[in-house]
């Protein structure tokens, strides 16, 4: 049953198609042409038809407008001269741009504090002959003063071997000694002191533990030297003040601060 059921579609499906395309057209079985050649005989002289541009709009005319009134003149007024407004204008414009101009030429130097040490008594007299001229705030003379020095000294020795042989006795004593230094060689130091006051009851300590030979010298006398500072210094005031203090600092003296 159900075999004949599937040929039964499969023949109907068959005869649809063939129906459908037209191919049982000889035998009278055909669909029906879905067509209206009414419309193509409705049409007057198709060939007549032409495509035109539109045509562009015209432009609008610029509107009128009525001459307006010239104002009052004052006869009596005199009239202003055309040329000297216009010389009035670059005027102007020259005195707008000459401070520009300033502005961007006038550039501020960076300020650096400046010092140079080591200046002794009659150089710092010069200096500040040289540099009276110059504002007080801008440099200064910076006093620095080192006391004198002394020594209980034993010396000068008339060879080494004498040297050794005093070396030998403070040994015993049980008293220090140094090596005297500078223009008191062969000699012996025994001890340095800020004051001559100090050395002296120094030496009378020594007397009474057996030293007979010993006696105090000055090794430094007092004293005072200078730094010239300059506190905010540009690098062209720092060129000024170097040739205006001239031998009197010696050659690149002047150096930055420190931090």
């Amino acid at each position: 049953m159900l075999r004949i059921v599937f040929l039964l579609l499969v023949l109907g499906n068959a005869g649809y198609y063939l129906w459908s395309h037209g191919y049982l057209a000889g035998m009278g079985l055909a669909p029906e042409l879905q067509s209206e050649p009414q419309r193509l005989q409705e049409q007057i002289k198709p060939d007549a038809l032409v495509l035109q541009q539109p045509e562009a709009a015209p432009a609008p005319e610029p509107a009128k407008t009525e001459p307006s009134e010239a104002p009052a003149v004052d006869d009596g007024a005199p009239a202003s001269r055309p040329d000297a407004q216009a010389d009035s204008k670059p005027e102007a414009k020259a005195e707008d741009a000459k401070p520009a101009k300033d502005a961007k030429t006038a550039v501020k130097e960076p300020e650096t504090c400046y010092q140079a040490s080591g200046i002794e008594e009659a150089q710092a007299d010069s200096i500040r002959r040289a540099l009276a001229g110059k504002s007080k705030s801008d440099w200064e003379l910076v006093a620095s003063h080192q006391g004198g020095r002394w020594m209980v000294y034993m010396g000068k020795f008339p060879d080494t071997e004498f040297l050794d042989r005093k070396r030998g006795e403070l040994r015993l004593m049980n008293i220090d000694f140094d090596r005297a230094g500078g223009n008191l060689e062969p000699g012996l130091s025994l001890g340095r002191f800020s004051t001559e006051e100090a050395a002296q009851r120094q030496l009378a300590t020594f007397a009474r533990q057996g030293v007979r030979t010993a006696r105090v010298v000055q090794e430094r006398p007092d004293v005072t030297t200078y730094a010239l500072r300059l506190p905010k210094a540009t690098p062209t005031f720092r060129n000024e003040v170097a040739a205006l203090a001239g031998k009197n600092l010696v050659p690149k003296a002047l150096q930055a601060c420190a931090k």
